[in-house]
């Protein structure tokens, strides 16, 4: 079972500027991106999640908290489970992959802020997307 990794990335700075990278990211399974931006940073966009895709994030600007579940039951999840939580910031070109089988709910921590998401599957080649009502799961309240 895959678990949900950060993929670090970097800055270097020198007079001409900054340049943001991620040399350890490995892009070949993308086949779509698309980028979030939330209405507000009260907004919690989730729960949403997949049986079989993955996901990629990245924060291009701003900064944002990523919870994550492992989810047990597609039917009728644990109500009990487990919340794993990241932070991603524009600051450096850091990724979060998220394996399949995980719901996210997504925060912008910054007004403004906006997340890079990539996916392995184009839109409409599988129908694979779940959703469970913010307040479901226990933890996040």
């Amino acid at each position: 079972m895959e678990i949900p990794k950060i993929i670090k990335g970097g800055k270097y700075s020198d007079e001409r500027g900054n340049l943001f990278f991620n040399n350890e990211f490995d892009a070949s399974a993308i086949k779509r991106i698309y980028y979030i931006e939330n209405t507000n940073i009260e907004f919690v966009r989730g729960w949403t999640g997949h049986q079989i895709e993955q996901r990629w994030f990245s924060a291009i600007q701003g900064s944002f908290n990523i919870k994550l579940i492992k989810i047990d039951n597609w039917e009728a999840p644990s109500k009990k489970s487990e919340i794993l939580e990241f932070k991603l910031s524009s600051d450096t070109l850091n990724i979060i992959h998220i394996p399949k089988g995980y719901v996210t709910a997504i925060q912008a921590i910054e007004k403004g802020s906006k997340l890079l998401v990539m996916a392995d599957y184009s839109l409409g080649e599988i129908v694979d997307v779940y959703r469970f009502p913010i307040d479901y799961f226990e933890k996040l309240k």
